[in-house]
């Protein structure tokens, strides 16, 4: 069935909550999307409000991003959320280290290299290394994105079965094909304060897919932001601003959950 339209504020008060667990995509939903990934701005006030609403869910609120988790560290300071970084190959638990799979930036040096130089043929197009992923987003280019994919899917195969292509709002990401955002958010129902609480997974690509997947399986709550587009979630919003609006009224209005 198609997302059905809802007003977060209205529809998604801290009564309709419950006890839950809030996992939130950063770019695209909590912050807009910049023309680089260096370029994002988060609005002021946005840090209070999610540190508010993070303490009256007792910590049960992960940021759950294609970033890695230093990055959000750095976006979000001084807070430190728990986290799932780079499509869950960094894991974070509330309070806990981060967990990487860092063997798999050794099997991707032959594909960097390569990369690295196959971009000099792509103007404006931009490579983000992530270590155990890479990214080329190229928003800013005005390359033929088919050329950009049918490469990016070559060096994609050079890398070896352990990893996949992934397509995103104007970037392409080799990534480890085993592990995801919904593998990253099972990590972290395993442990507490997670453990036992409903999952409402908010997104807006398609890398929050898996997400909406693991949180109807979960009869969870599951969001896409942005006004079109095929999505698996069950509820749609249209902005980022209107993921903030609801932040903050949490912040301002909300009671505990637990």
């Amino acid at each position: 069935m198609p997302a059905v339209d809802i007003d977060l504020q209205r529809n998604l008060p801290w009564s309709a909550l419950g006890t839950c667990a809030l996992h939130l995509d950063v770019d695209g939903t909590l912050l807009d999307i910049a023309p680089t990934p260096d370029s994002v701005v988060v609005p002021a006030g946005l840090i209070d409000s999610l540190a508010t609403v993070a303490e009256r869910l007792d910590g049960a609120l992960a940021l759950v991003s294609g970033r890695p988790i230093s990055a959000l560290d750095l976006l979000f300071r001084p807070l430190r959320f728990a986290a799932v970084g780079i499509h869950g190959a960094e894991v974070r638990t509330a309070g806990g280290p981060v967990r990487t799979a860092d063997y798999l930036s050794r099997q991707l040096d032959g594909v960097r290299a390569a990369l690295a130089e196959t971009i000099t043929q792509w103007p404006g197009a931009v490579l983000e290394d992530k270590g155990v992923a890479l990214a080329l987003h190229y928003r800013a280019s005005q390359v033929d994105e088919r050329v950009i994919g049918r490469a990016l899917q070559e060096m994609t195969i050079l890398a070896g079965p352990e990893f996949a292509l992934m397509e995103g709002k104007r970037v392409y990401e080799i990534k480890a094909a085993a592990l995801s955002k919904a593998s990253g958010i099972a990590a972290l129902h395993g442990t507490a304060p997670f453990a036992g609480r409903v999952p409402v997974c908010i997104g807006d690509d398609v890398t929050d897919e898996s997400a909406f997947a693991y949180a109807n399986e979960a009869r969870g709550i599951s969001i896409h932001v942005g006004k079109s587009g095929s999505t698996l979630a069950q509820f749609r919003v249209t902005a980022p601003a209107g993921v903030r609006a609801w932040i903050a009224n949490l912040a301002a209005t909300g009671e505990n959950t637990s």
